[in-house]
């Protein structure tokens, strides 16, 4: 045989079979990373052709549905979203033109179908049309309600969790945005000043004020810093690093304990608190409640923001000089979102367990089984049990006669702690210099419900802006 022919032959078998490798690992190997390659349309089209899975609230209520428009090779399906604004944060939205967000996006394989694809290949085989999963979250309607009409106007954020399994029970930021309106409104949504489209609950970073006063005691207590009777005095105001700190009623307390501090929110004693415990303890605690990492919560990373410390937008390593008696009063640079206080409260409210917080309750296939549960999970053991049933009988307090008392219900004992924070961009408020909190938990003797409130640009304080909303939210959800 010519030997040209011989190379060319042998060429040919070798372009093929490099051909058959790479057409095997795009398909078999690598074939999730193809379909969320950016340029590659394929999957966006083919998805129009799935009936997407339903979303449902806890009680059945649909939050999302695929609508089928056309037929045969002009065949496709759009989203849906009966109840509007209630849901857009944190379902988001699902359009072929603007891609997915929020728990649209976390969950998009269950909802196409893409985590049973045998099944999918059965039903082409058999002439059906592919149909996704359904997804029952764990969002409690009437709490959700209760949320929006308690924050009316204001922008700020509301979250509940379940302690003892971290489903979340209701989420709601202000201003919403309405996902049905995505496809005509996308730009205008987006350039909105009052950012529609940022989940407050996961992505605003706030300064938490005295609210993280119970991170600092939380340190405190359990890493034996101090006892539940021991006292600091603490006079109306103190230097911390040269700086004079006042109390914010500019009162001289005098020598008091722990429970007496967070009862009516004493800024001189937590100050000198943090500074007797040192940064190195107090970020050893901040990291067991979930500080300095986003949330495991199923949403997308790029969704949710990191609570911390932080300077120019990056956040502090515990390289970094810190003003740790002002770090323990919740100010020096600190920034929580919502979802992370929620969790703190939380964690006290389970004897010092975190749980891993999830909006998913259950999957359901076509045929309405259950396929898939939500199982708790055990994400951090943050402070001992002794430690949780002494910092919850001071939040009580806080309830019950401090600064706190507008979020007390009839008949049912509430733990919390208020916050009020100045807020660093003033102008963009209006003048209104403050970030409200509450947050909490209840029954404080058998927690059944924490939850987190803010508001942003107020001139009220926690205990008489923020408190009465988690207050009719816990009431809500305890009435259920």
């Amino acid at each position: 045989m010519n030997s040209r022919i011989v190379k060319l032959f042998a060429f040919t078998v070798v372009m093929f079979a490099v051909l058959v490798g790479f057409t095997s690992y795009w398909t078999v190997f690598d074939s999730q990373n193809l379909k969320n390659e950016r340029v590659n349309k394929r999957p966006l089209f083919a998805a129009q052709k799935i009936e997407r899975g339903r979303i449902l609230a806890s009680d059945g209520t649909v939050i999302a549905r695929s609508i089928r428009k056309g037929s045969g090779a002009s065949l496709r399906y759009v989203r849906d979203y009966p109840e509007g604004s209630t849901y857009g944060h944190p379902i988001g939205y699902s359009f072929i033109e603007y891609g997915n967000s929020e728990f649209e996006a976390f969950h998009n394989s269950e909802l196409i179908g893409d985590d049973n694809e045998f099944s999918t290949i059965f039903d082409e085989l058999r002439g059906k049309d592919p149909v996704g999963n359904d997804i029952k979250t764990s969002i409690d309607p009437d709490a959700q309600a209760t949320a929006f009409s308690m924050l009316g106007d204001s922008p700020g954020a509301v979250v509940a969790i379940e302690p003892s399994t971290g489903a979340i029970k209701a989420m709601v930021s202000v201003p919403p945005f309405d996902p049905n309106t995505v496809p005509t409104d996308f730009s205008a949504l987006n350039q909105d000043p009052g950012s529609p489209m940022l989940n407050r609950v996961t992505q605003g970073q706030y300064p938490p004020g005295s609210t993280f006063k119970l991170v600092t005691a939380a340190a405190a207590l359990d890493s034996g810093a101090i006892t539940l009777d021991e006292t600091i005095n603490s006079p109306a105001t103190i230097d911390i690093q040269g700086n004079p700190l006042a109390n914010s009623d500019n009162s001289d307390y005098g020598d008091i304990d722990v429970t007496t501090a967070l009862t009516f929110s004493v800024n001189t004693y937590f100050a000198q608190l943090g500074e007797d415990i040192g940064s190195g303890t107090l970020e050893e605690y901040m990291t067991k409640f979930g500080f300095n990492a986003k949330p495991e919560l199923d949403l997308p990373d790029g969704q949710m923001s990191v609570s911390g410390v932080f300077d120019d937008g990056e956040l502090v390593t515990g390289d970094d000089p810190i003003d740790v008696g002002r770090l323990a009063i919740g100010q020096e640079r600190l920034l929580a979102t919502p979802v992370q206080m929620a969790e703190v409260a939380a964690t006290i409210a389970n004897d010092g367990k975190l749980m891993r917080p999830q909006i998913w309750s259950e999957v359901r296939d076509p045929d309405g089984r259950t396929v898939k549960e939500m199982d708790p999970e055990v994400q951090s053991n943050v402070i001992s049990e002794e430690t949780a049933n002494q910092l919850t009988e001071a939040m009580s307090d806080v309830v019950n006669e401090g600064t706190g008392t507008a979020a007390a219900l009839s008949g049912i004992d509430v733990a919390g702690k208020t916050g009020t924070a100045e807020i660093p961009d003033v102008e963009r408020c209006d003048g209104l210099p403050n970030q409200a909190w509450f947050v909490g938990f209840a029954p404080a003797d058998d927690p059944q419900i924490a939850v987190a409130a803010t508001v942003e640009c107020t001139d009220g304080q926690g205990g008489t802006v923020a408190a009465p909303i988690a207050a009719a939210v816990m009431q809500t959800l305890l009435d259920g």
